[in-house]
């Protein structure tokens, strides 16, 4: 694979570089847990055998082996949790947090701190390569390219210097409420207890959460709003030279959704598609949104209404060019569907304001279902038993399925 690719995210984030407000300060609450439910499909892709497991790989570069898992696009299929306590009490002191049994993970997981000097990320060499690359930037669902589009920049990077010809619509602004990997933090999943929930696994019921420092009332009970959303029953038709039709089955509990799509047409020309009537929707929106959010964007037609079950990809947006040869366009599609967050504290807010109010913890639970596609790669034949005696393929027989789906899963 071409050096510059590997270096592509960093050059289309130089170019698309936006200053962003530091998020606001958590409250002054004692003790705080964050906890993150996720459900993840990858469509069309089998679960099991050797694309099923390339595509797992692929998505998981780079991300650590405990928390977090849930983000964006979790790095596998199914059921993710992520839990995350704050103590101000005690800071970095493990905890424990009993489950109910419908959860599926023992009767208790251990909160724990991160090992010292753990990092969220793997490493990346920041050096800029020498590279030119074209960025196409379409919006919108419509069998037909709509008028004005496509937006395009071109970024160029020579001797470390970046210039920048043409312009697209800057990504929109979306606060940063995730808890990251912290020493101050105890985490789950964490390196001593990584297991993950099952396809039947429940959130519903009480959860109390013990440990020094931790407040002895720190019991709460969930309910079905706060529970896994089921899986995303994401369909594709077309081919990447036509329009792409999705569609969907509602989703229990979704209040709104969100397509975005990048893909690559060769080796320099690279397109960015979402369903939203507005450019400049990204992948920063395939993440947990606040409710005001969700609110405001759907009324500015970011978002799709929870009633929607389609969206057209205008025609042709992903073929390959001639500069391509022989290769197929190839793209990676995203789908988010938003559900309810539940906010609990204790004691409760008072309801006569002037009565003084020192709330001893609080819980936050966001929860939302996401599906992921590749368009233009046929997964025919490519389905079967691992090489005998386990050892792995050589480059020669890897097929161009496989090629396309390593190449568009590493440079996305």
């Amino acid at each position: 694979m071409p050096t510059f690719r590997r270096h592509l995210p960093l050059a289309i984030a130089t170019a698309l570089l936006v200053a962003i407000p530091a998020s606001a300060q958590k409250s002054a609450v004692e003790t705080q847990v964050w906890i993150d439910v996720a459900t993840h499909d990858l469509v069309g892709m089998p679960d099991m055998g050797p694309v099923g497991g390339l595509a797992r790989a692929m998505t998981a570069r780079g991300r650590p082996r405990g928390y977090p898992q849930s983000r964006n696009i979790p790095a596998d299929m199914g059921k993710v949790l992520d839990i995350a306590m704050h103590n101000t009490l005690r800071p970095g002191v493990a905890a424990e947090q009993l489950v109910p049994a419908g959860l599926g993970v023992g009767k208790s997981i251990p909160l724990l701190p991160p090992p010292p000097g753990e990092r969220s990320e793997g490493g990346e060499d920041s050096t800029l390569p020498e590279v030119e690359v074209t960025l196409h930037q379409y919006w919108g669902c419509g069998a037909a390219v709509r008028a004005g589009q496509p937006k395009t920049m071109t970024l160029r990077i020579r001797s470390g210097k970046a210039g920048v010809d043409g312009s697209i619509a800057p990504g929109l602004f979306v606060p940063d409420r995730d808890i990251d990997s912290d020493p101050k933090y105890a985490l789950w999943p964490n390196r001593k207890n990584a297991g993950r929930p099952s396809d039947g696994s429940s959130m519903v019921g009480e959860h109390r959460i013990t440990g020094p420092g931790v407040p002895e009332s720190l019991v709460f009970k969930l309910g079905p709003e706060a529970d896994f959303m089921p899986g995303i029953q994401l369909e594709t038709r077309g081919e990447t030279s036509d329009s792409i039709l999705t569609s969907w089955q509602p989703v229990d509990r979704a209040r709104a959704y969100f397509l975005q799509a990048v893909a690559m047409q060769d080796e320099h020309n690279y397109v960015f598609w979402s369903s939203a009537e507005v450019p400049g929707a990204g992948y920063e929106l395939v993440n947990y949104l606040t409710g005001s959010y969700i609110d405001k964007w759907l009324k500015q037609k970011v978002l799709l209404a929870p009633s929607t079950t389609s969206c057209a990809i205008p025609k042709g947006i992903f073929a390959a060019t001639k500069q391509a040869g022989e290769e197929r366009g190839v793209a990676g599609l995203n789908m988010i569907a938003y559900g309810p967050e539940t906010n609990i504290t204790w004691p409760p807010r008072p309801a006569d304001p002037k009565q003084p109010w020192d709330p001893e913890w609080n819980v936050r639970v966001r929860t939302k279902a996401t599906a992921t596609a590749l368009l233009g790669v046929d997964f025919s034949g490519m389905e079967g038993a691992e090489p005998d005696g386990g050892r792995e393929p050589s480059k020669p027989e890897e097929g161009k399925g496989k090629k396309l789906l390593r190449g568009l899963l590493r440079s996305f």
